[in-house]
Order: C-alpha cells, then structure tokens, then sequence
C-alpha cells in the first residue's frame, strides 16, 4: 500500500520538526514530547498543537515561531498554524524512549 500525499507531508514536517531543539536541552522538540497534535488539512495547511517544559520557558516566544519557520521551509506546505497549550502540563513521560536515553532518564 502506498502512502497518501498527506501522509508523506506528514513525514517531511516532522522531520522539520526534528531540527529545532530546545535551547536549554539537547534534544529535538518532537522527540521532547512538545508536539501534542499535527494534522494536515486540505490544500496542504498544517496544524500544530504544542506544549513548552514550562509556562516560564524562557524561549516561549521563539520556539513556537521557530517551529512554523521550519515547517513553511518544507515544499507544498501552504500555510502553518501553531498554537501553544499548557493542558496537559508537559511532564518528562512525554519524552520518546530516544530523548530519555539521551537525558539519562533511562
């Protein structure tokens, strides 16, 4: 079975995702666990739900701009919607196995 267009869109965003890291951690947001939600819509337009580590994240005002940045940079996205939640509050659970290794948290 072959992949759908979105599908395939969705793969690239994430892997845009995947180079922007939180300044003060060494792992990618995505793999930190701050994306909740992705979803890509008709005509390309994607959607991103995310979480910072804390409300006081001293890189809340970059790191969402940063993620629309890199998601525009990928080819056929049209337009690009980040919204920043706190609910559920972000907790190190949310860490792929990857990012928790690489933390020591493993």
């Amino acid at each position: 079975m072959s992949e759908t267009a979105d599908e395939v869109l969705k793969e690239q965003v994430v892997k845009a995702i995947k180079e922007v890291y939180d300044p003060e951690i060494p792992v990618d947001v995505y793999e930190l666990g701050l994306i909740y939600d992705l979803k890509i819509f008709p005509v390309n337009n994607v959607y991103v739900l995310m979480t910072l580590t804390s409300p006081s994240c001293p890189s809340a005002g970059s790191l969402p701009g940063e993620i629309e940045q890199k998601i525009r940079e990928v080819p056929g996205v049209s337009d690009v919607s980040v919204e920043l939640t706190f609910d559920p509050p972000y907790s190190t659970e949310m860490m792929s196995d990857e990012a928790k290794l690489e933390l020591g948290f493993m």
